[in-house]
């Protein structure tokens, strides 16, 4: 797997280390968010919410295979278990997407992007350290969660387009659901009557992200319709703009390339978007329009990024799709990236899950070949 920051001078030993600095930051470092909790449970905190959301749960289970800690991922699968899934209801057989520490249902919605890092997750968990018994049949719940996400009353993929929904049945998407990468081993590894369908999704995610993206800019809303248009839904905010949730997009499309070789398309998309950034500080990323106008906040100022430094992250990661034509502006985002510390503070949950990503990603750790 390329190893893009070997490419750069760095050397192996010293990319090493810094992998296993970052990971030990956020798992047992002062400013870590993995706690242990009840029962021989653990879990990832948003510092930010205090919660406990599948996003970060299925992140941190991705993170455990990559880091080859089956104590951690064995931990967090149990809370995502016996706090998170439901058994009962309308929901059944989903996960409620945000518990608090003690496991208290703060909502008993799910959201489809922890399903599918679960499901992905819990495959190369079974490739990396086998099948157990009950909850640790690591391939069988990812089977299964794939059949339920497709097959559940209300499902969490708008069957007819092979698109990804924001929640169950709903009527728009988000473009950093979007995992097409992953779906390329769901139509290899799921049950064998969806494995069409997950064919079908790969090729149709990739096509509706060249749809969602800004053409001249590369920034993706936060939410779109599924012709790709950006949904605005809201209030407070406003989703149909290049924010949080959207930084994310980018970084999918680069892993996608890394997985799956080059896509001129993806790279149109990359080349755009590390460029746009490449020469603006970190602490001078906004809040944008999709076409690269920054916004307002209701005082008139410009509104800043929530998530600089998960901004930077995914940049640096998107750079994994850039053209030849982009080298000079994906490299000063690279080095930027490397030179950047982990953020501190109370919102550092989704920034440093980005950046563990990105560091994985620029390694080449970040790899289906557990």
């Amino acid at each position: 797997m390329k190893n893009t920051f070997l490419d750069y001078g760095y050397s192996a030993e010293e990319i090493q280390n810094r992998v296993n600095e970052t990971y030990y930051a956020i798992t047992e470092g002062h400013d870590r968010f993995y706690f242990e909790g009840l029962r021989e449970t653990g879990y990832f905190m948003d510092t930010g919410n205090c919660d406990a959301r599948t996003e970060g749960m299925s992140y941190g289970m991705m993170m455990a295979v990559m880091m080859d800690r089956k104590d951690i991922f064995d931990r967090m699968w149990k809370f995502s278990m016996e706090f998170m899934y439901m058994d009962e209801g309308f929901l059944k057989g989903y996960f409620a997407w945000s518990v608090a520490p003690d496991g208290k249902k703060n909502a008993f919605g799910p959201a489809p992007d922890g399903e599918e890092f679960y499901a992905m997750a819990l495959f190369l968990a079974g490739k990396k350290w086998g099948d157990g018994e009950g909850i640790y049949n690591y391939t069988a719940w990812a089977r299964k969660i794939l059949r339920t996400v497709l097959h559940h009353e209300a499902p969490m993929w708008k069957k007819d387009e092979a698109l990804i929904a924001f929640v169950p049945a709903c009527p728009f998407s988000d473009p950093s659901y979007h995992l097409m990468h992953f779906y390329h081993y769901f139509a290899l590894w799921a049950d064998e009557a969806d494995r069409p369908f997950w064919k079908r999704a790969e090729e149709a995610s990739r096509k509706f992200l060249l749809k969602a993206c800004h053409p001249v800019t590369g920034m993706n809303p936060e939410y779109a319709n599924y012709d790709g248009t950006p949904n605005p839904y809201g209030p407070p905010e406003n989703h149909g703009d290049f924010y949080s949730d959207a930084y994310r997009t980018g970084a999918n499309i680069g892993l996608d390339v890394l997985w799956h070789g080059e896509n001129k398309d993806f790279s149109k998309i990359a080349d755009n978007l590390v460029t746009f950034f490449a020469d603006i500080p970190t602490e001078d990323f906004k809040k944008y329009k999709i076409d690269g106008t920054v916004i307002k906040d209701a005082k008139g100022e410009d509104e800043k990024a929530l998530h600089p430094i998960g901004l930077l992250a995914t940049l640096a990661q998107t750079t994994l799709a850039c053209s030849p034509e982009a080298k000079d502006a994906a490299e000063k985002i690279v080095r930027r990236f490397w030179e950047t510390s982990l953020r501190t503070g109370e919102r550092r949950y989704y920034d440093n899950c980005l950046y563990m990503f990105a560091m994985l990603a620029l390694s080449g750790k970040y790899t289906p070949e557990v």
